[in-house]
């Protein structure tokens, strides 16, 4: 893409120069003017060398300079263009935002009397907008809007400089901050009588005094997106703008119904009220506004059915209502009438509660290019007529109801498909074995589809693609050889919980942005795959098959670069031997799970040189030695989950002077001795610490009312660990929490869970009363040990607990009756202790009472005699 925005910028330069040619040859730049842009020039950062050109030594005339456009008989600067077009998803980030111009812009620019067109628009200047702009009186359009991704940030104290601009036509001031300017709107509208186009996106403005009388008779656009707007009072005044078609207030504050002042603006071609807070239904005047092409409802708090007089709305070629509440069926009716729509492109209904099936006159949208309706319940099978829309690029019907078979019909005329999301319904796609589709598509998405047994064939066709998914599709064949191949800028592939086999000689080689790669769930075999050589970022899921053999030529590649692999897995494999001693290699992972493998050895030093890791898994192998001092290194630690190995030695101090982000600590079912270490309490956001199953003794620690994040009561408002790659699902932290008596699982609502679990050791003494000030902890375990004296009396105040077992200990004394005010408590053991006297009463108690009988001396309470 970086390619693609210099040949760009060389076209526009070779245009300029044509412009420039068609002058005098005697004729050049004035000198004042010439000096006037290597001054500005002199004050950027042009880190992509975009203003090359701008060389006086090679070009003596600025006319020939890119972006400069001059008059063909007088030389003057007529127009200054140094626009970038706005990011998209196709676009390489790094590259895009090294080629922004930054620094300030420098008031020497004002020299430019004659100077029509100004656009510095989508750069990253920052600093105050200079007043002296305001000299440019012959400008008709000046454009110094940023966008999102612009990292930059301009200011204005003052509009009044903008008062000598008075042939203004196009004022785009986008991301400038106009927070500190008072009466911006206000002067506007006294000053710019001739204005036909104001975009005022995301300057930051507030509530204030509506415009009495509005001046802006020629407005046609006007853009107040992204600012604080609560109510039509604020904006109310836009219905007087008579000649306005264009209008944007996404991402304002609007609450309540569509506002009313928009009624009487039936001149409307262009309506965006997306991403407010809008709460009713679509209002029937809504309906009546013929002209309008563009309607866009998104993110709102829509709800009830669309009307039939959705109708009436004839020109448009855009309909997007997604993300709303809008309810009931897509009814026959609402069908035939979207055959009005003849200039219809672009259909979004997705993320609503639509339900029933897809009328067959909505397959009428013969100009369909875009057709979203995702995340509804929409049911029944996919009408034949699909293939009849040879319009259509994108398709979203994923995560809905639909059933039946799609056959290659279904695809018949559709030689312009790119996208095709299709995953989370019970289709099943049946097509001529020879089948060769007609389009060359892009994204790929047929998850949960039922494509197998066989691979598909007619993927071979494909020379293109970016994003495949074909998961959990029932194939049970071998991926064939072309495969590989096929595209060279896969950055998605997902072919998880299928039934394939064989053995995978390499993965593809992907272009930098995150290919993903996911092959979990699947019967392959052999040994680990070759990872292509270069700096290719990677998400690698090869976990839950049959590949077996050792790490070494999986890890210690013999290219000396390193690897920008930010996630691995091979967990649950039937891999064996040492974990090789290359990890210095792989220094970009950030997740790595090596869990449910026959590892042995130790845990090798180089672990400690990946300084990015945020999760480390190698549970339930057969490692043995100490936990390396390296790993104290691994700063960024949030998840270590060592549990079910050989372990041994104590538990080093720097787990908690060091690691200090861990949220999840599991060392269970090892061999680790000594006493719990205080340090351990440093660790502030601690959600689940699991030492059981060791051979730990002394005391608990007291400091255990240090942990922060288990006295809070709610949940984190993130997820543990959520590895996100491109255009890929969030890969969640996931763990194996021994509560009630049960091993779970816990992914999605990981964030959610609190447990501390010292099960299974020797530790004595008694419990601290300071545990009891852990009011968000649901899961406590302290059986299996040796610990004496009473069952703290503050127990009542750990409202949240659910499972508490402090069976097969030494407690003496009563049970405290705070214990009947623990309201969520479903799971308790206090079997095989010295505890006597009356059991609480409380409905959470009653329902486990049978383990508090075993081997105590309690007695029901008197109150439960009855």
């Amino acid at each position: 893409m970086v390619i693609i925005i210099i040949l760009l910028l060389i076209i526009l330069a070779k245009a300029d120069v044509n412009l420039s040619n068609e002058m005098s040859s005697n004729t050049a730049c004035p000198e004042n003017e010439k000096q006037a842009l290597l001054n500005f020039k002199k004050g950027l950062i042009d880190a992509a060398n975009r203003l090359a050109s701008w060389d006086p030594h090679h070009h003596p005339d600025c006319c020939r300079w890119i972006g400069v456009v001059c008059d063909k008989r007088t030389a003057h600067v007529l127009s200054l263009n140094l626009s970038l077009p706005p990011w998209d998803e196709h676009t390489d980030f790094k590259s895009y935002r090294m080629s922004k111009l930054g620094g300030k812009i420098n008031p020497c620019l004002s020299k430019l009397k004659h100077l029509r067109y100004l656009d510095l628009s989508n750069n990253a200047f920052e600093g105050f907008l200079p007043y002296q702009l305001g000299n440019l009186s012959n400008l008709e359009s000046l454009k110094l809007g940023a966008y999102p991704f612009s990292f930059g940030l301009l200011y204005v104290e003052n509009l009044q400089w903008l008062s000598g601009l008075s042939l203004l036509k196009h004022l785009d001031l986008s991301w400038v901050n106009l927070s500190r300017a008072s009466n911006r709107l206000q002067l506007i509208n006294t000053i710019f009588p001739s204005l036909d186009e104001f975009h005022l996106s995301a300057c930051q403005l507030l509530p204030g005094p509506s415009l009495l009388n509005v001046n802006l008779s020629s407005l046609a656009i006007l853009d107040l997106s992204f600012n604080h707007f609560t109510n039509q009072m604020d904006v109310g005044w836009v219905s007087n703008l008579k000649s306005l078609v264009f209008l944007d207030l996404v991402g304002n504050d609007f609450h309540g119904p569509i506002p009313d002042f928009l009624r009487n603006m039936t001149s409307l071609t262009h309506l965006d009220l997306s991403s407010n807070y809008l709460n009713s239904s679509i209002p029937d005047w809504l309906y009546s506004f013929s002209s309008l092409q563009v309607l866009r409802l998104l993110g709102n708090q829509l709800h009830g059915d669309i009307s039939s007089a959705i109708g009436n709305l004839t020109s448009l070629n855009d309909l997007d209502l997604s993300v709303n509440q809008l309810q009931g069926k897509l009814p026959r009716a609402m069908g035939k009438l979207f055959g009005h729509f003849k200039n219809l492109t672009i259909l979004n209904l997705s993320n609503n509660l639509i339900s029933g099936p897809i009328p067959i006159p909505f397959w009428q949208l013969k100009n369909l290019k875009e057709l979203c309706l995702l995340d509804n319940s929409i049911s029944g099978p996919i009408s034949i007529s699909l293939g009849q829309l040879s319009n259509l690029e994108r398709v979203s019907i994923f995560n809905n109801l639909l059933e039946g078979v799609v056959s290659d019909k279904h695809f018949a005329n559709h030689t312009k498909l790119k996208y095709f999301y299709g995953s989370g319904n019970s289709l099943v796609l049946r097509v001529n074995p020879n089948w060769v589709p007609p389009f060359q598509i892009l994204y790929l998405d047929l998850g949960s589809w039922q494509i197998g047994p066989s691979f598909p064939l007619w993927l071979r066709s494909q020379k293109h693609l970016e994003y495949l998914d074909i998961s959990n599709s029932r194939i049970s064949d071998v991926i064939p050889r072309w495969f590989w191949g096929l595209s060279t800028q896969f950055k998605h592939v997902n072919l998880s919980r299928n039934q394939i086999s064989g053995q995978i000689p390499y993965l593809p080689n992907g272009p930098d942005i995150f290919p993903l790669v996911d092959l979990s769930f699947n019967n392959f075999s052999g040994p680990l795959p070759q990872i292509p050589m270069g700096p290719h970022q990677y998400m690698i899921d090869l976990s839950n098959n049959y590949f077996s053999g050792s790490l070494f030529h999986f890890l210690c590649h013999q290219w000396s670069g390193t690897f920008s692999t930010g996630f691995l897995s091979i967990a649950n494999n039937l891999l064996s031997g040492e974990i090789t001693d290359c990890w210095i290699k792989w220094q970009s992972l950030q997740v790595l799970r090596l869990d449910g493998n026959r590892f042995t050895g130790k845990i090798p030093s180089s672990m400690g040189t990946l300084s990015e890791l945020q999760s480390l898994n190698l549970h339930n192998n057969k490692l043995h030695g100490e936990i390396p001092l390296s790993l104290k290194n691994c700063t960024n630690l949030l998840a270590i989950n060592l549990g079910k190995n050989e372990l041994d030695g104590n538990i080093p101090r720097w787990l908690g002077q060091d690691l200090t982000s861990l949220i999840i600590l599991i060392l269970r079912s090892n061999k680790f001795g000594g006493n719990i270490p205080d340090h351990l309490c440093a660790l502030s956001s601690l959600q689940i610490l699991d030492l059981a199953e060791n051979n730990l003794f002394g005391s608990m620690p007291r400091c255990i009312s240090n942990f922060s994040a288990m006295v809070r009561g709610n949940g984190s408002r993130y997820k543990i660990i959520e590895y996100i790659g491109y255009n890929g699902p969030p890969t969640l932290e996931s763990a194996s929490i021994v509560t009630k008596d049960q091993v779970l699982v816990f992914d999605k609502t990981l964030n959610l869970v609190r447990l501390v679990d010292f099960s299974c050791n020797n530790l004595s003494g008694e419990i601290p009363k300071e545990v009891t000030s852990l009011q968000g902890l649901q899961t406590l375990n302290l059986s299996r040990n040796h610990l004496t004296g009473k069952i703290p009396e503050s127990i009542g105040s750990m409202k949240s607990l659910e499972s508490l077992d402090l069976s097969q200990n030494q407690l003496s004394s009563s049970i405290p009756e705070s214990m009947s005010s623990v309201t969520f408590l479903s799971h308790l053991n206090l079997s095989f202790n010295k505890l006597t006297g009356i059991i609480p009463t409380s409905r959470a108690v009653e329902e486990v009472v049978k383990n508090l009988m075993s081997e105590t001396k309690l007695k029901k309470s008197v109150r439960d005699k009855r």
